[in-house]
């Protein structure tokens, strides 16, 4: 358990990190990692726009395609030494392609569920876990 906050509160801001994600603008997508990540966040009911970064021609091309397509990004890689080195390489690609992106809501997840799982693939389960802790209170 992350030190300090309860499981209602962990479970308070996951929920709103998802409804941020959830109603997104439609020409804002989300970039993760590989599929795994993807049915993650499917299974949590983000719908819309889901790239896999790692599974896709790469990170350059990611990026000129949304700066093409006057789109924006939200950064969800994981919280691993291999995501942080992805997120500062996504956040170059799209800075140097003038792409808008937000990585604060992973910054946020991070924050709250750093203690428990490392990648968003354990998003689900995580989020199971609080809903449990907090019913059986």
């Amino acid at each position: 358990m992350t030190v300090g906050r309860s499981s209602q509160e962990r479970l308070d801001e996951m929920q709103s990190i998802l409804d941020e994600m959830a109603e997104r603008s439609p020409d804002t997508v989300i970039l993760v990692e590989g599929l795994r990540d993807r049915g993650a966040l499917t299974i949590l009911g983000i719908r819309g726009d889901i790239i896999q970064v790692q599974s896709s021609t790469g990170i350059f091309p990611v990026a000129e395609g949304l700066s093409r397509e006057k789109r924006s990004a939200i950064i969800l890689t994981d919280w691993d030494r291999k995501g942080g080195q992805l997120c500062r390489l996504l956040k170059n690609a799209l800075k140097a392609n003038a792409v808008p992106f937000d990585d604060t809501l992973r910054r946020r997840l991070v924050t709250i569920a750093r203690q428990d799982i490392k990648d968003v693939q354990s998003l689900p389960s995580l989020y199971s876990r609080l809903v449990q802790e907090v019913q059986a209170r």
